[in-house]
């Protein structure tokens, strides 16, 4: 895989939505906690899988999850889990499925105490400012670091599933707390 490809970071490719995922999504600071538990909930599905085929299911995750509002996912109920079994605009894994729910809960606690996930998150770095790279190659991109490593660990003590440090690492890119873009992609901020 090339470094970069047309002026942007190689993985993105040429795939028209991973492309436009990675020009306007992928390494921007997301601060809304619905974004916030959008990316929680698409990566935690993603786990053992490939991006793009989340990114092609992301319409039928939001249709399935009501267009990602954590107060009626952690509603939800077994009934919903079983429906969801049948809807084939998502990944139709159960206890992916599942931890949607429990994970909304949680995302709900730790507002509480924190105020905002966003603040939540900003805990683990130091100065509680966001990282922005200088990396040069692909190759250079780690898949976790510390940061990722003491989150998710922190996440799964609270009961978190799906979030280990490498889906970790991948939310914190997604949501711009880690800014990835290579040195002369077009995107850096």
């Amino acid at each position: 895989m090339d470094d970069l490809i047309d002026g942007r970071c190689g993985w993105a490719g040429s795939d028209p939505l991973y492309v436009r995922y990675h020009d306007e999504e992928w390494g921007r600071l997301v601060t809304d906690d619905r974004t916030l538990f959008e990316f929680l909930l698409l990566e935690s599905a993603q786990a053992g899988l490939a991006w793009i085929t989340i990114l092609r299911k992301r319409v039928g995750y939001r249709e399935a999850f009501f267009d990602f509002d954590y107060e009626k996912i952690a509603a939800m109920t077994e009934v919903d889990v079983e429906r969801l079994m049948r809807f084939e605009g998502i990944v139709r894994n159960r206890r992916k499925i599942e931890s949607a729910i429990s994970n909304a809960r949680l995302f709900m606690a730790i507002q509480r105490e924190f105020g905002s996930f966003y603040n939540y998150v900003l805990t683990f770095f130091p100065h509680e400012v966001p990282v922005v790279n200088h990396f040069k190659s692909l190759s250079e991109i780690p898949v976790a670091t510390p940061v990722s490593d003491a989150m998710s660990r922190d996440m799964k003590k609270r009961g978190f599933k799906f979030f280990g440090t490498t889906i970790c690492y991948a939310f914190l890119q997604a949501a711009g707390f880690v800014d990835d873009h290579l040195a002369g992609c077009r995107c850096r901020r």
